[in-house]
């Protein structure tokens, strides 16, 4: 994610509290009495499991088709637009700078805010109302912000602080909203420690705590339901690029793997991980996977994915000598890069690289140094693959 998301995920959640609380939650009966909130109503929750669990695995018709079940049944309520444009959401993450999902993605978060604000209006004391205010906002505040839309982006944050500050004070809806709270207590410490030019801007804000966002990450992971595997999308980030626990991280996209094994997201995950770990020949076998799905057009399995897993496989043939298949790879991986534009990225760089040394091997020079040439164009001066180019290039005096 860009600097200017994390900036804004520390402007929706600023104003909670951060008193270092902990949600100890005890498996309960659920009751027959309505609840007070249609998201506390664990009936509605079994019967859209399947559709919800359909979203996250990218089978995107039946989950749609659940949640126009749901916005049938529940036609006034937030709810099922929201659901609606996290599905969207979903659709886009796979690919970033892929926009187009976004219109109609906007518009399912817009229709959120307009039955909230029904809601809210018959009931000013409403905090479900408020909570999807907050989250709607929440949601177009962290897409305007991947696309620079820094007024519209202001806006956004504005309103979801406004309507999660309102909607503070119901312990039983505490699951969902600590979320925020979590990712609150690691940013607000995590962007200054990264960006010193920010501490000034960070000491208008509450003090947060890293080691407790971690911890509450995990706690909305295991007791949320609308919240859990939101929580689990941070927590391998987090623990696979910050924290420095990659097995951890692997342990959760292995777990979301296996559940959602239709999702191009986290199945790129997953093999990274496995690369991470040093587990290659597994990393091998899970990139390979996604080739063969971006071949065969599955949907969400595009050139980013792509990039990934052909640098993965790449690398195993390349360890055990397999030249043929190491060449093979790498190529692909810089036809992924270019087709993604993704030519500043490490895995393109280093797959030129490689591809320079191993044509330098062959005696080829003149391919040798075109790739290398490559790699100081595209890599900044002070990337280790611009350096070991330039070394590369000098020392065999090519």
């Amino acid at each position: 994610m860009k600097i200017a998301t994390y900036l804004f995920i520390i402007l929706l959640f600023a104003s909670q509290e951060v008193d270092g609380r902990q949600f100890q939650r005890d498996s309960a009966e659920v009751s027959s009495e309505k609840p007070k909130y249609l998201l506390l109503d664990k009936g509605l929750q079994f019967r859209i499991t399947e559709a919800i669990n359909s979203m996250y695995n990218f089978d995107f018709e039946t989950a749609e088709r659940g949640f126009a079940i749901m916005r049938y049944t529940y036609p006034e309520h937030p709810l099922p637009y929201f659901l609606m444009g996290l599905a969207q959401w979903w659709k886009i993450v796979p690919d970033m700078d892929n926009e187009e999902n976004d219109k109609i993605f906007l518009r399912f978060m817009e229709e959120t805010i307009t039955k909230a604000e029904v809601m809210l209006d018959e009931d000013p004391d409403n905090k479900e109302a408020a909570f999807f205010l907050a989250a709607a906002y929440g949601f177009k505040g962290r897409l305007l912000s991947e696309r620079d839309s820094w007024t519209a982006t202001a806006i956004a944050g504005k309103n979801a602080l406004k309507y999660m500050e309102l909607s503070k004070g119901e312990e039983e809806l505490s699951p969902e909203l600590l979320l925020g709270e979590a990712l609150f207590n690691y940013f607000s410490v995590w962007i200054p420690e990264n960006y010193p030019l920010m501490k000034p801007v960070m000491a208008l804000f509450p003090k947060g705590d890293k080691a407790l966002g971690l911890m509450q990450l995990e706690e909305v992971s295991k007791n949320a339901f609308y919240a859990r595997v939101e929580a689990q999308y941070f927590l391998f980030r987090l623990y696979a690029s910050e924290e420095k626990r990659p097995y951890d991280a692997l342990q959760i996209t292995d777990y979301l793997h296996e559940k959602y094994p239709n999702n191009p997201y986290f199945h790129r995950f997953y093999a990274r991980q496995l690369y991470a770990v040093g587990r290659g020949a597994q990393a091998k076998e899970a990139s390979l996977d996604i080739l063969r799905r971006i071949e065969d057009e599955q949907l969400g399995y595009e050139a980013n994915s792509g990039r990934y897993a052909s640098f993965f496989a790449a690398q195993y043939y390349d360890r055990i000598n397999d030249v043929p298949n190491a060449k093979k790879y790498y190529q692909k991986t810089v036809s992924f890069g270019e087709e993604s534009e993704s030519q500043e990225s490490g895995y393109y760089l280093y797959a030129l690289l490689h591809l320079g040394k191993i044509a330098a091997s062959e005696g080829r020079d003149k391919e040798a140094k075109d790739y290398l040439k490559m790699v100081k164009k595209y890599a900044k001066r002070k990337h280790p693959a611009h350096q070991e180019a330039r070394d590369f290039l000098k020392k065999n005096k090519l």
